[in-house]
């Protein structure tokens, strides 16, 4: 209750704005509680963060991972990552810290952290394991994780940030696009390439 509060104060009005005094009133706590399971606000913040990345953190994990061809995994951890990073309260909370790290860059490390690093790491490892499969040939898979999160989202999150429509159908584009690219670099004989 009190994580659902934080992230629903800091994604709707931003780290600054929100106190530890309303957290604790909206979730019917006191103020100590919240020190003493979270330390201080930065550290609620990150667990905050962390909360809201978890409800995408399914995709990567192998038990929930979509079934049938690498494409269509590939694919839908794509459109997972692009509908999470498209959520209205994503977008406003993205100006928010961004505008907010520029006076205090812990806050842009925290988020960091406990959200875009963390998935990174998790993405990743998924990316292990179909090597291990023999599905990908990849010799980075940090950097493979980056890439592909990339090409999903093309300029996406420049036009959101600005204010742009993205029609549905660029969205499919993109993730296409970004299936057919990933492959022609990563896919293998065994894997991939029946797929292409």
């Amino acid at each position: 209750m009190i994580i659902d509060t934080a992230a629903h104060h800091f994604f709707h009005h931003g780290f600054a704005a929100t106190s530890i005094e309303q957290i604790a009133a909206d979730a019917g706590v006191s103020k100590v509680t919240i020190y003493n399971q979270f330390g201080d606000k930065r550290a609620l913040f990150a667990a905050a963060v962390a909360h809201e990345c978890e409800k995408m953190g399914d995709y990567f994990t192998l038990d929930a991972m979509p079934t049938g061809t690498i494409r269509e995994r590939l694919a839908a951890i794509g459109e997972a990552v692009v509908a999470f990073l498209s959520r209205p309260e994503m977008i406003r909370f993205d100006r928010r810290i961004s505008a907010e790290t520029e006076n205090e860059p812990a806050i842009g490390i925290a988020f960091l952290s406990a959200g875009p690093w963390r998935m990174k790491h998790a993405f990743a490892a998924y990316l292990r394991q179909e090597v291990e499969a023999g599905e990908l040939a990849i010799a980075d898979p940090l950097l493979a994780a980056e890439q592909f999160v990339a090409l999903c989202k093309g300029m996406g999150d420049l036009e959101r940030r600005f204010g742009a429509e993205i029609a549905p159908e660029m969205v499919r584009r993109r993730i296409d696009g970004a299936v057919e690219m990933f492959l022609a670099a990563y896919g293998t004989a065994e894997g991939g390439a029946e797929d292409r």
